[in-house]
């Protein structure tokens, strides 16, 4: 596929992108599925270009810097925004306003009771204080409430992808990357299909393209980029 020409990004908003951080994928996803085309530049964690901290001292992805200057620094306000401009899914439920609040709020507990546990049982080493499995089990703990309310039709809300499954996606891909075989032999086969579906679909493998490393003066790469 095409990932652009540096003529091609100089006026385009920047995002500041790692390709394998949960937050930067969602927000990768929301911009893939609008059509709204940025400048992609791909960093490396460990030697963060200065240009993205001066916008965002605290130095997390996803960070988007619009061509007004004005700076968005927090992955659901990045997927507002391109949704805001083209939602061709309708994935932020415009119109159920109920079904939205329900999404809110699933997204809070994943953004903050689950990541927790989610962090503390991938990088078990920085916290000792109960063995990896503790974590574990209370991270699958919500995940098995998440498989017990996956309707019908497979997503979280409603019979139809939305910004709830999109937002979750990639942390429970994080989850279940930590050690898949464990994963796989757990009794959650709706969250089990749910994910794999993800995981196969066109616009997962659109946003997960490898890049180089952004490094200056050189422009990123546009994004989303053309299908070969």
């Amino acid at each position: 596929m095409d990932t652009g020409s540096p003529t091609t990004t100089r006026s385009l908003p920047r995002l500041y992108s790692f390709r394998r951080c949960p937050y930067a994928i969602r927000a990768r996803l929301a911009i893939y599925a609008s059509g709204s085309q940025v400048e992609l530049r791909e960093i490396l964690l460990r030697d963060k270009p200065k240009q993205m901290l001066e916008l965002s001292p605290k130095g997390t992805v996803p960070i988007l810097q619009l061509g007004d200057g004005r700076v968005i620094d927090e992955s659901r306000d990045i997927i507002d925004w391109a949704l805001s401009h083209h939602d061709p899914h309708d994935w932020a439920m415009a119109g159920q306003p109920t079904l939205r609040q329900h999404a809110e709020q699933l997204i809070d507990r994943n953004d903050g009771e689950f990541k927790t546990l989610l962090d503390r049982y991938k990088y078990a080493v920085r916290f000792p204080e109960q063995p990896p499995e503790h974590y574990r089990a209370g991270a699958m703990e919500i995940l098995t409430e998440l498989d017990q309310q996956l309707d019908s039709g497979g997503y979280l809300l409603d019979d139809r992808e939305t910004i709830a499954d999109i937002a979750l996606y990639p942390f429970v891909r994080q989850f279940a990357l930590v050690d898949k075989n464990w994963f796989d032999q757990q009794p959650v086969p709706a969250l089990q299909a749910w994910l794999e579906k993800f995981l196969a679909a066109d616009n997962f493998a659109r946003v997960m393209v490898k890049l180089p490393p952004w490094s200056p003066p050189q422009p990123g790469v546009l994004f989303p980029w053309a299908a070969d």
